[in-house]
């Protein structure tokens, strides 16, 4: 496989549609510098898949489409296709077969890129899978470009590694590996899960196996509770119906008990009743009585009263009365004690009173000396509290001072440090750096916001005709539905119809089809389907014809009248075909002309009918009708000369002419509304297609929006910051100047402060030395004046204390006599009301004398008459006592009797209580017994005779007790035990698979390595052998190799080592220019050699050579060049006389590059000619 051809559009400086042929294996593209020579270089390398825009010389991807010149306006899309010839099937795979294979890759002004392979569109990965392992791709060593030759002499031993890989051919190799890594990765992940799982799966199957059995013992023990219980059940139920017949017994006689003692209740409340009556009688006379007694009782406490209480107030006047002769006695007497004890008081005070007047003189001159001492004092503290604060403040203003100095110093320092600061940081600032990336980033930020706006643009449009294809989509939709919705009904209609017909032409019978299907004539026509009926007419041929209508018509009888007896059952007619009659053909009077295509046979029918309008007109025609003739009106009234038929059926075989009819026109009413409906929902279809295509690319285009978008904002976001810190850095600049300033305004100020400050602490020291002096002589006057002080203090004290002794004892005898002249009124103030009183209580004694005697005269009389009542209220009260003592002892009978009925009845209602008790447990265990799904009387028939309730308690107590000691029971453990199980053993068949499947992926991995490995050493020494063979060739001597870096052949890296004649380098780096790139052409050859790549793309390899080594590297790529095809671009005239073709490109017009082609070997021909 070679280049044929490389067709440009569009790309780069290749605006116009440009094709490069490549007819032999050494051609050269030659042209002055910047001439787009490269960008054929650029073309191979793009088209192949290269997606770094940095590699093809551009910022982004779109770089590679003409951006115009100053001459032409820019284009949209960017189109190459490599064109090569693979007619010695180079390729392997599903592409060997093709003797030409195109690769072809756009990109638009959006971004999207399409690929096409052989016309085909397809994916990136599709392209580069094509060439794996042949050399061949975007960054293989067959593509050297300028600055290439060194890099790939300079290469790491990993990046070499890479050259000798795809030498190898095992990139697929490498591809596969990864892929089953991650396969055996994945499987051991669903492994690790698995064992969990299995792990987890067989816990549970221990323990739910454990739970399972215990479960069954559960069961077991819990049927045999059961059991036990309902026997239990019966034996208590049972013995509760022998205690219930008992309890019936014992209540029939406390019932009968019951009655007795009612019958003698009810004797004695009757005689209760009687003695109540003579009692209310008889207590009615007493109360009357008793009110006379109590009456004249009343009035004799009364009178008594009144006695006693006249009484009774004349002792008590007598006493009062000698009460206030007694006190007017003792109160005489007080008063001429009061008056002696006055006249005693007054003659003391006025011995105190000069020596009162004395004390409080002297006591009134030791006050004023006193207040003096104070005073004195007094002025000292003044003078001492003026001094303390003048030494206090002098003290204060010298530390202020002080500490204010201090501060200073320390603004100032401060000052200096942060002038410094600022001076520094004005250093550092570089406003050029950042104006710089400012700018660097605003060009930026155009490009991609110019980039951004032509994808809203593209997007905006695409948006626009996907608007316009969905609305359009709608319509035809629309249309689709209503066209595919007559297209149905037609259809059904049509379906309906042909139904009826076969049914009406008799093909539904069974035996008359499998009949003809069996002759091969079941797709013969019917007479039906064969006739043109004139409109208005189908009823007469359908009179006239009948069942001839089902006839099927052949074209020879003779082979079926042997198969006559395969006929079972059925009726069937068969016609031969013969010439159709044409309408119009014979007498228009006769019913053949209204029909066409029919058969001979039916034609010879329907000539003997004529035909009428009407039936008057057809009775008319029939007195002359011939023999054989007749005739038949439209309607289907068919007359002879001696006969009639009419047909009027409304069956299936009735109208089969008009529903043929009405078949053919619903046929072609089909087929037009089926073209009409494909055509339609074939617009329907493109459209959508289109849609897709559409929406697709808006996608895409939005994928790589998104990206630009994303791209954008970050320029976008960097700009900004730029541009912060652009302005911070002004702003700072202005910032550190007028901060320089006013530090340098500050310091000045500060240091005046300072001189200020220090001025003051020493005027405040001058301040205290003079207050030093006069301290000691204001203690000394302190001290004079605090012992006068105390002095003066304490005479005054004593003088105080004599004033007031003698004023206690002049205030003490005044007071007595007030207190004394104050009891002295009292006293003659209390005589003048006990001599009053004295006179009240007299003239009181001597009124209330005369009522008493009249009151003691009308007691008497009263005490009389209340003896007579009283013997009256005795007889009465003697017969009330008798009829409520025989009252009371019927009361105590009718108690006894009450007691007996109680106890009576209570016995009968403990009975009725113990009777429903043993009802409703019998009831209660009935209930119980029902639930067990026992019956009573057969486990009492099965149970032993000697069955007791307490043993069977016993019984039932031992299976609960085994019951619990079971403990907590899983009733669901043994379906979970079985599910359990058949999962173990489907993850164990899971197990076995990924076992066998992480095996056989090991293995491949393990072959793949060998593979490798066998193939990366054996490629390896190759490679070396070619590289010690040609680098003496192109060097004219000394010698290099390839070496490993490692021991692994699967990672180990490769290093050149080479020596040039004469010369003994350590390291490759210590090579000259010429001597790298002849060391890369040696290396690279090496490889050709071993795995020659289709072609080869030399960009100015020969540069840095000079002319003797040159004609050495040409030497190399002749003998090369037959098995590799060559492409170089070069400057030097010894390497163009090496090819056989030379290409040249120019660029006459700026920005547009064009082809010159020269075939040197026809233009030795012509010159040798």
């Amino acid at each position: 496989m070679r280049l044929s051809k490389i067709k440009l559009a569009g790309f780069k400086s290749f605006v116009d549609p440009t094709t490069i042929t490549f007819p032999s294996s050494l051609v050269g593209v030659v042209g002055p510098n910047g001439c787009g020579k490269s960008n054929v270089i650029d073309a191979v390398r793009w088209v192949m898949g290269e997606s770094s825009a940095s590699r093809l010389r551009g910022d982004s991807i779109t770089d590679v489409i003409f951006n115009g010149s100053s001459a032409r306006k820019p284009i949209g899309t960017a189109s190459v296709e490599l064109l090569f010839d693979n007619s010695e099937t180079t390729l392997e795979g599903q592409y060997a077969k093709y003797a030409e294979i195109a690769i072809r890759r756009e990109v638009s002004r959006e971004g999207i890129s399409t690929y096409f392979l052989n016309g085909t569109r397809c994916r990136r990965k599709d392209i580069t899978g094509v060439f794996l392992g042949t050399g061949l791709g975007p960054r293989s060593y067959s593509i050297i470009e300028q600055g290439m030759i060194s890099r790939v002499i300079e290469s790491k031993p990993e990046e070499m590694r890479v050259f000798i890989e795809e030498a190898a051919g095992i990139s697929k190799y490498k591809e596969r590996r990864r892929e089953t890594s991650n396969r055996i990765k994945h499987t051991k992940e669903n492994l690790a899960r698995l064992y969990d799982v299995l792990e987890e799966v067989e816990k549970q199957i221990k323990h739910l196996d454990r739970q399972a059995k215990t479960a069954e013992r559960y069961g077991r023990y819990k049927e045999e509770e059961r059991r036990t219980a309902a026997e239990l059940l019966a034996l208590r139920t049972h013995d509760l119906d022998d205690k219930a017949t008992e309890a019936d017994r014992r209540l029939a006689e406390r019932r009968t008990r019951l009655e007795e003692q009612v019958a003698s209740q009810r004797k004695l409340e009757a005689g209760i009743e009687d003695a109540r009556t003579r009692q209310t009688e008889r207590t009615d006379l007493f109360n009357i009585v008793q009110g006379r007694f109590y009456k004249v009782g009343s009035e004799i406490a009364r009178l008594e009263q009144s006695i006693e209480h006249a009484k009774e107030l004349r002792e008590r006047q007598e006493k009062d009365l000698e009460q206030a002769i007694h006190g007017a006695r003792e109160i005489v007497e007080h008063i001429d004690k009061d008056e002696s004890e006055i006249a005693q008081l007054e003659l003391t005070l006025n011995e105190l009173v000069p020596g009162l007047e004395q004390a409080q003189q002297t006591e009134k001159a030791s006050r004023e000396s006193l207040e003096k001492a104070d005073a004195a004092l007094a002025d000292w503290q003044q003078e001492w509290d003026e001094y303390t604060q003048r030494l206090n403040a002098a003290q204060q203003q010298r530390n202020i001072e002080q500490t204010r100095a201090e501060q200073i110093e320390s603004r100032i320092q401060s000052y200096t440090e942060r002038r410094k600061k600022l001076d520094n940081a004005r250093t550092d600032a570089d406003q050029e750096q950042l104006k710089k990336r400012f700018d660097d980033l605003t060009a930026k930020e155009q490009r991609k916001r110019q980039a951004r706006d032509e994808f809203d643009r593209h997007l905006a449009d695409i948006g626009e005709k996907i608007r316009k294809l969905r609305e359009q989509d709608v319509k035809l939709t629309k249309l689709v539905d209503e066209r595919r919705a007559v297209l149905l009904a037609a259809q059904g209609k049509y379906a309906s119809l042909e139904a009826l017909q076969k049914a009406a032409l008799g093909e539904g019978d069974e035996g008359v089809q499998g009949w003809l299907e069996h002759e091969g004539i079941d797709g013969d026509q019917r007479v039906a389907k064969r006739l043109d009926v004139a409109e208005g007419w189908e009823r007469a041929v359908e009179t006239v014809l009948g069942d001839y209508l089902q006839a099927v018509c052949v074209d020879d009888l003779d082979p079926l009248t042997s198969s006559i007896a395969n006929l079972k059952s059925g009726n069937v007619t068969v016609l031969l075909q013969g010439n159709a009659a044409s309408p119009g053909t014979d007498n228009d009077a006769m019913l053949l002309a209204k029909v066409g295509s029919a058969p001979a046979s039916i034609a010879g029918m329907l000539a003997h009918v004529k035909t009428a309008a009407t039936l008057n007109e057809a009775l008319e025609i029939r007195n002359s009708l011939g023999d054989g003739e007749s005739v038949v009106t439209a309607d289907g009234v068919w007359l002879g000369r001696s006969w009639l038929r009419v047909s009027r059926d409304k069956d299936a075989k009735s109208g089969v002419l008009s529903r043929e009819h009405d078949m053919r026109r619903l046929k072609n009413e089909e087929r037009e509304f089926r073209a009409r409906f494909e055509s339609s929902r074939k617009l329907l279809n493109d459209g959508r297609m289109r849609l897709t295509q559409l929406e697709e690319r808006r996608e895409t285009m939005q994928s790589d929006a998104a990206a630009l978008l994303e791209e954008y904002s970050g320029i976008k976001s960097a700009l900004e910051s730029s541009r912060y810190q652009m302005d911070q850095a002004n702003a700072r600049e202005a910032a550190i100047a007028e901060e320089s300033n006013e530090v340098e305004n500050e310091k000045i100020s500060a240091e005046e402060q300072l001189r200020e400050s220090e001025r003051l602490v020493e005027q405040a020291g001058s301040s205290l030395e003079e207050l030093d002096a006069m301290r000691s002589t204001l203690e000394t006057r302190r001290t004079e004046l605090r012992a006068e002080l105390d002095r003066v203090r304490a005479q005054a004290h004593e003088d105080r204390q004599i004033v007031q002794d003698i004023t206690i004892q002049f205030e003490s005898r005044r007071s007595s006599k007030e207190s004394a002249a104050q009891n002295l009124e009292r006293m003659q103030s209390q005589l003048t009301q006990f001599q009053s009183r004295e006179r009240e209580i007299r003239e009181q004694l001597e009124l209330s004398q005369a009522p008493l005697a009249e009151n003691k005269k009308v007691l008497e009389e009263q005490l009389n008459k209340r003896v007579f009542v009283e013997q009256e209220l005795g007889s009465a009260r003697k017969l009330v006592e008798g009829v409520e003592n025989e009252l009371r002892e019927l009361d105590q009978s009718r108690m006894q009797i009450e007691q007996k009925v109680e106890a009576a009845r209570a016995e009968v209602s403990e009975a009725e209580m113990g009777l429903q008790e043993l009802r409703v447990r019998r009831e209660g265990f009935a209930e119980q017994l029902a639930q067990t799904d026992f019956e009573l009387e057969p486990l009492i028939e099965e149970m032993a005779e000697g069955a007791t309730i307490e043993s069977w308690e016993d019984k039932l107590e031992k299976v609960r007790r085994r019951i619990d000691r079971l403990g907590p029971i899983n009733l669901a453990a043994i379906d979970e035990f079985k599910e359990q199980s058949e999962r173990k053993e489907y993850l164990d068949a899971q197990l076995a698979d990924l076992t066998d499947a992480l095996a056989t992926l090991e293995a491949a991995i393990r072959k793949i390595d060998r593979e490798t490995r066998s193939r990366f050493r054996d490629t390896f020494e190759d490679i070396n052998t070619g590289f010690k063979r040609i680098f003496p060739k192109l060097f004219g001597g000394g010698h290099a190799y390839l070496e490993l870096t490692g021991e692994d052949l699967l990672s180990a890296g490769v290093t050149v080592m080479a020596r040039p004649p004469g010369k003994r380098n350590s390291t490759i780096h210590l090579l000259s220019g010429g001597e790298k790139a002849l060391t890369a052409v040696a290396l690279v050859f090496a490889i050709f050699e071993l795995n020659p790549a289709p072609f080869c793309l030399l960009d100015e390899v020969d540069a840095p050579l000079d002319d003797a080594n040159v004609g050495r590297f040409c030497d190399i790529v002749k003998e090369m060049s037959e098995k590799v095809q060559f492409v170089f671009i070069t400057h030097n005239k010894g390497t163009m006389e090496m090819a056989r073709q030379l290409t040249g490109v120019t660029m006459q017009e700026p920005g547009v590059s064009r082809l010159v082609s020269v075939d040197l070997d026809e233009a030795v021909k012509m010159a040798a000619s």
